[in-house]
């Protein structure tokens, strides 16, 4: 196992202890709005200072992009620690029992070591750079879905880009007439593992930020599948447009949105 991806474990179970311990429990939690329809709670902050705590533990030079507290230049920017400390905090709120914590591990900015772990179900996905992806120490791989007949998609709402709703609705209704059906989690970090342990054939989102798909690309990359921007290329860190899937389902999600995205998209 790759070194960092034990303390990303130990990490990620630390915050998963103050998640969980919290969940469903009627508190004074703080809810702020960081924009519209977009919230924070005193359980993201105690939970993501758990696990830059940890990591600081055995590594206190390196550096760190989160969530909820930005940046922190380390004296070695060159090992970099990108952190959800709770990917779907609107169903946190809502007692709805579907959120995460994702952590990746980046050498010069590659994606070395990943895990996104659901405390409530006890699932931990993990993966190293070239050593595959896990669920609980198993292997998992992505499905071998053909093509879009038949294919199940998770997918979510760009709501904080509402100039590209109707771009979306577009791309929504041209997939959703060839799939089986498209779901809507409302956690991308989930909805990646998914993908990768073969549970979802897809997934295809606007308007991502790193933390969402860190961890969760590589795992998906390390379970057989690809991720990419909507005009197939590596360009997803950095605009959030995300697909991810078998190459198949890649090939069919983006060749069916293509039509009905904006010329910067393509």
């Amino acid at each position: 196992m790759h070194p960092m991806l034990n303390i990303a474990v130990r990490a990620a179970r630390a915050a998963g202890k103050i998640l969980s311990k919290n969940f469903g429990v009627e508190a004074d939690l703080n809810i702020q709005a960081k924009s519209q329809h977009d919230f924070v709670t005193e359980i993201d902050k105690a939970a993501e200072q758990a696990i830059i705590r940890t990591i600081q533990k055995t590594y206190p030079d390196h550096s760190f992009l989160a969530e909820e507290s930005g940046a922190h230049e380390g004296a070695t920017p060159e090992h970099q620690w990108i952190i959800d400390p709770l990917d779907g905090t609107t169903n946190y709120l809502r007692g709805i029992p579907h959120f995460a914590i994702s952590i990746a591990y980046l050498h010069k900015g590659t994606v070395q070591a990943a895990v996104v772990y659901d405390p409530l179900r006890e699932e931990l996905f993990s993966a190293s750079r070239g050593a595959g992806a896990q669920l609980n120490g198993k292997r998992i791989r992505v499905t071998k879905q053909r093509d879009l007949n038949g294919a199940l998609l998770a997918t979510g709402f760009p709501f904080k880009r509402k100039d590209l709703v109707e771009n979306y609705q577009n791309v929504f209704g041209s997939l959703f007439e060839q799939t089986a059906d498209m779901r809507r989690g409302g956690a991308a970090a989930l909805d990646l593992v998914y993908v990768a342990a073969g549970r979802m054939d897809g997934f295809w989102e606007f308007s991502l930020q790193p933390w969402d798909i860190a961890a969760g690309g590589l795992i998906v990359r390390e379970a057989g599948g690809l991720v990419t921007d909507f005009a197939g290329g590596h360009g997803f860190m950095e605009s959030g447009h995300v697909v991810a899937g078998n190459p198949k389902v890649v090939q069919g999600i983006l060749s069916k949105a293509r039509p009905h995205l904006p010329s910067s998209m393509k």
